[in-house]
């Protein structure tokens, strides 16, 4: 008896969500589609050639939170998250059920990501491979502060717990925010190499400059809703210097600004050891480097 879910959510791209979707029919696990209010026959085209597959038709693109939706859908205890340009190996959830099993305290497994059609290795898991934070022997291996989504398998009740996704940040950045908030409850964030997922990245992807800008913001208000006033104060700083001489910047900043009251309200600063494992994170991994080898990968 499987029990994990999987859950894709997917806006006007059901070309690569039907083959997705075909990748995933064999392996027998329940899926959950969340629509992010799609234009095209999403919808539609997939309650009548997948049948079995349970549809959540969203009014509006609730971007990355769209995911809660599909989780709290879910009827197992673990939770698989697939793009519409991605699928998981024949193995993989199946290890990461036996991994769940055996580690009470993991919240949540990130996967080896393939790039294809090359098959090269996602940068960012080069990056969780040597985590500065080390792997404790208590662990299925290296402990993470960040993922891939479309590569990751989580604790149904634990995902819960923390929330979820943040609907503030939109898209761009959840997954850092949400490890983070996993790590404060006590669970564990670790990278497994023998779990593999496979991402083709979409060709209908939008501007990559809108993405920048996207990440930029997202950086300012995940440290804001997070991390030390300290810390939130000097990363302001840093963008509104950035902003003088930077067209991307300034877009970044000005779209933060908008989203800042919402951050402040909702602000929860993490633990003494999570901060310090944050901080381990962000000089080992700047958020330059990061940004670039994201995109690299996608």
């Amino acid at each position: 008896m499987t029990r994990t879910t999987v859950v894709v959510a997917t806006r006007n791209r059901v070309g690569g969500l039907v083959r997705t979707l075909e990748s995933v029919r064999p392996l027998g696990f329940p899926v959950v589609v969340v629509d992010n209010g799609s234009s095209d026959d999403t919808v539609p085209r997939v309650r009548r050639e997948f049948p079995e597959v349970r549809v959540i038709a969203l009014e509006r693109n609730a971007g990355a939170a769209a995911r809660n939706a599909g989780v709290r859908a879910a009827d197992t205890p673990y939770v698989a998250f697939c793009d519409d340009d991605s699928w998981w190996a024949a193995d993989a959830l199946p290890r990461a059920e036996a991994l769940f099993d055996a580690h009470p305290r993991l919240g949540l497994v990130a996967a080896r990501v393939v790039v294809e059609p090359s098959g090269s290795l996602d940068p960012v898991c080069g990056s969780m491979a040597v985590s500065p934070l080390g792997t404790d022997p208590r662990l299925p291996g290296p402990s993470v502060l960040g993922f891939i989504c479309c590569g990751a398998v989580v604790r149904r009740d634990a995902f819960l717990a923390v929330g979820g996704f943040a609907p503030l940040l939109f898209f761009c950045g959840e997954e850092r925010l949400f490890s983070w908030d996993l790590a404060a409850a006590g669970f564990a964030c670790c990278y497994v190499e023998d779990v593999r997922a496979h991402h083709l990245p979409s060709t209908a992807r939008g501007p990559a400059a809108a993405r920048h800008r996207v990440e930029l913001r997202n950086d300012l208000l995940t440290t804001w809703l997070r991390r030390p006033r300290a810390a939130a104060w000097s990363a302001t700083a840093e963008l509104v210097g950035r902003a003088l001489v930077d067209r991307d910047a300034r877009a970044a900043l000005g779209a933060a600004l908008v989203r800042l009251p919402a951050a402040v309200r909702q602000r929860r600063v993490l633990p003494p050891d999570v901060e310090q494992q944050v901080r381990a994170v962000s000089r080992a991994d700047p958020p330059a480097r990061r940004r670039t080898s994201r995109r690299a990968a996608t």
